[in-house]
């Protein structure tokens, strides 16, 4: 019963085979390998834009980093969720890498942005030379809270960016999820809705390890690459992330490891609310977080479930009761998801 987190899951024999037939004789370094060209052909055509850049990266960090920093000013400020993963999990990498600019945080319920604080803060936005410019948004599908941007929103929010000119960043560690759970196409979901660049993930859906930055104006590639190789981020032995994203890319793999690890929370989800269990936010793909007696995580923990606590609010959790969060990966098993219902049946 792992439900820790869909990073830990261990990658689809497609992948494997990929990486197995990879590791064969000379490739050209630094992206310059066949299995790349067939990489951005697929990702482009996934995203119906023939002239997108598309470069691959091994984190999600760095994909995210060197994407903001591509579009900003050291000047500027990045407009995101105080509990966006930019803000909350990876360590100033946007500010370092975009030479000094910072994240100004933004409220809404379950991780998403609500667009009248949006609009007030674009609106308060100083233009005077003693403050941070208003420089970008970024918006993270699905949210650091398991919450899902509907294509509607999405294109809400870019709309009231592009009334002020600022380009939009899309974090898609689970873009895959989000993607699958609102039934759109990736196109929908990003540049169709006002994104200007994405990081579409692969390691929390399966991946060994590797994510593409997706840039839907290619006059941005150049500083990009100019980027990457500076921050130390261009792989040289790079047919090893083509081989992976090429598997990911063929027959939907994509999709099809999404739809698993949304299926396994829909399962999940069921369970827990038919037990009486308390969902402190919204499932919107395959993350999950719970309210549940003291004891009954014990007796979870006891027999071997393995997830995080989550300090959730300050003084929402209910008294006795703790909270934690639950993530389903492509490999999560109908017995793993009943057993940790059944377990968790106690709390009623």
């Amino acid at each position: 019963m792992f439900l820790a987190s869909d990073n830990a899951s261990a990658a689809p024999d497609a992948v494997i085979q990929a990486l197995i037939q990879a590791n064969s004789g000379f490739a050209p370094s630094y992206g310059a390998d066949a299995a790349m060209d067939r990489v951005r052909d697929k990702i482009r055509a996934l995203f119906e834009t023939p002239d997108a850049a598309v470069y691959l990266v091994a984190t999600g960090t760095a994909a995210n980093a060197l994407a903001i920093a591509s579009f900003i000013q050291p000047w500027n400020t990045v407009y995101c969720h105080r509990v966006a993963h930019i803000e909350e999990d990876e360590c100033n990498a946007p500010e370092f890498y975009a030479g000094g600019a910072k994240l100004t945080l933004l409220d809404g319920p379950d991780g998403l942005i609500d667009p009248g604080n949006l609009a007030q803060v674009l609106d308060m936005a100083p233009a005077a030379v003693h403050h941070a410019q208003p420089g970008m948004l970024s918006l993270t599908n699905l949210t650091e809270r398991g919450a899902r941007y509907s294509v509607g929103q999405i294109a809400e929010l870019a709309g009231l960016a592009r009334l002020r000119g600022l380009p939009v960043h899309l974090d898609g560690a689970r873009l895959a999820n989000a993607v699958e759970a609102e039934g759109c196409s990736m196109a929908e979901m990003t540049w169709r809705a006002g994104v200007d660049v994405v990081s579409f993930g692969g390691t929390k859906n399966g991946l060994v390890g590797v994510e593409a930055v997706v840039i839907f104006d290619p006059a941005r590639a150049w500083e990009f690459e100019l980027r990457r190789k500076r921050g130390g981020h261009l792989v040289s032995k790079h047919r090893y992330l083509s081989a992976q994203m090429d598997a990911y890319l063929t027959d939907d793999l994509w999709l099809t490891l999404a739809r698993a690890a949304n299926a396994r929370a829909a399962r999940l989800e069921a369970g827990l609310r038919g037990a009486g269990v308390r969902l402190v936010h919204p499932r919107g793909g395959n993350m999950l977080f719970i309210e549940l007696p003291v004891d009954i995580h014990a007796r979870l923990r006891e027999a071997g479930a393995v997830y995080y606590d989550w300090p959730g609010e300050p003084g929402s959790a209910t008294t006795g009761c703790s909270q934690a969060r639950l993530v389903t990966s492509w490999s999560t098993t109908d017995q793993e998801v009943d057993r940790f219902v059944s377990l968790a049946s106690g709390a009623t």
